[in-house]
């Protein structure tokens, strides 16, 4: 009776590739802490004569006393075996099967045990895993995962925690460590050095020394990930409520060249320094108040200084105002598109907040009223508070910003009084047919003399 007391309450070292199983007495994590959808999924795999654990980021998180935002389960269940045990499951994937089960507005990931990918086609020349679609043991499951602090297993119903990989011991120690040899598991997937410093920078730990040593030497291999999961991880790192710290983190590691066009000159020039870093500290504050943050709108102010200096260059050698800002959009993205793969509809956005700029300068006429009522207009004038704040606009245009915001709150007399005076000649309608027409439509459409379109 003693040893089966000592057993429960003690964590025990069984034999080589079995868990350490820690009791309720030696972690923090209980049951209630778990979303409703995790009990329910856990609950009905074991009722279903199947291994069920929350695993990875959720228990990591409540370990270090952070509320995670999700719960995916690992189970020893093939997709096709969860996936009648509820009503609303959806196997889902083609490398790796998943199965997403939806509990009421939540979804729940359920994933299958998986073992590491074994065979000359496995990886590419550089070392990167081309295939990932094994099922194996948990233990085998626990192995393959990227950090040890990522590889531990939560039983709701026995309320311990299993650990293959000393992932509660570096959690204690507060240090982010590579399962297995550092070199190879970078080598098997590079993002691994981007989400070492991303979680390093979130979760308030030390990278260890033998999981950072290698990154500088291996950084190119970024150059290798797709262009579409590179950005994945990039908007992950700039939304994670730590991006000036991320920032700094990826330059020291010598991760920061090349992932986006020629940043570590930005980062150099005064202007673009702090630019970039008024726009990064304004993200991090808002998604640690939960609120709204557009991924466009960030990559719109990371590249916004490349995009300056390809329009003054391009203006210089002749250029026409607007057509040149134009050129110089489409250039920066369609080099950042080598790189990251920003989704078209991101793309959009950043393209109507650079096109805004200009138009800010416009306060004459009826051109400032139209502005206002642009879709765009609120995260345009973001963008102008930005560039206002980091001292790109200079003499009348540094306070450009504030004449808006006034404007913007202003009644009818004051915002008249406060428009600019015409400049030049005001073209006269063609025809006098014509002119009531246009008359009539100068409510909703720019005049002609109207440099930037709607």
């Amino acid at each position: 009776m003693i040893r089966r007391l000592l057993a429960r309450l003690l964590p025990r070292k069984n034999r080589a590739g079995e868990p350490r199983i820690y009791g309720p007495g030696d972690h923090p994590i209980r049951r209630n802490q778990l979303s409703r959808g995790a009990l329910e999924v856990t609950r009905r795999l074991q009722d279903g004569g199947f291994k069920a654990f929350v695993v990875g980021g959720a228990v990591r998180d409540l370990l270090l006393g952070i509320d995670p935002k999700d719960f995916d389960i690992a189970t020893d269940a093939r997709p096709e075996q969860v996936k009648p045990l509820f009503r609303r499951a959806f196997i889902i994937g083609r490398r790796f099967r998943l199965v997403h089960v939806h509990v009421g507005p939540e979804p729940i990931e359920v994933s299958t045990f998986r073992a590491a990918q074994t065979g000359d086609d496995a990886t590419d020349e550089h070392g990167r895993l081309l295939t990932d679609n094994v099922y194996g043991s948990q233990a085998e499951d626990a192995a393959r995962r990227d950090f040890t602090i990522n590889a531990l297993y939560f039983d709701p119903a026995t309320e311990e925690v299993w650990d293959y990989v000393g992932g509660v011991a570096d959690i204690r120690a507060r240090r982010l460590k590579l399962i297995g040899a550092p070199v190879t598991r970078l080598r098997e997937d590079p993002v691994r050095m981007l989400r070492a410093v991303r979680l390093a920078a979130k979760l308030g730990v030390a990278i260890d020394p033998k999981t950072a040593a290698p990154i500088p030497k291996l950084a190119s291999l970024i150059q290798n990930v797709p262009p579409a999961r590179l950005f994945d991880e990039m908007q992950k790192l700039l939304l994670s409520g730590h991006a000036v710290e991320t920032l700094r983190s990826l330059r020291a590691h010598g991760l920061s060249h090349g992932l986006l066009p020629l940043i570590d000159v930005i980062l150099e020039q005064p202007l673009g320094q702090r630019f970039i870093e008024l726009a990064l500290a304004d993200t991090d504050q808002r998604v640690r108040e939960d609120r709204g943050v557009s991924p466009g709108f960030l990559f719109a102010t990371l590249l916004w200084h490349e995009v300056l200096a390809t329009w003054k260059s391009a203006r210089a050698a002749g250029g026409k105002p607007i057509p040149a800002l134009f050129d110089a959009m489409d250039k920066v993205l369609d080099q950042q598109a080598k790189k990251i793969a920003i989704p078209r509809r991101f793309e959009a956005t950043i393209k109507e907040i650079w096109s805004l700029q200009p138009r800010f300068e416009q306060r004459a006429g009826q051109r400032p009223y139209r502005l206002l009522e642009h879709p765009r207009y609120g995260a345009g004038w973001d963008f102008l508070e930005l560039r206002c704040k980091s001292g790109e606009l200079e003499g009348e245009l540094a306070g450009l910003a504030d004449w808006w915001d006034r404007f913007a709150n202003a009644g009818p007399d004051d915002r008249e009084a406060m428009l600019k005076p015409e400049e030049g000649p005001r073209k006269r309608s063609r025809s006098r047919g014509r002119g009531r027409k246009r008359r009539d439509d100068d409510a909703t459409a720019p005049p002609r003399a109207d440099p930037v379109p709607e």
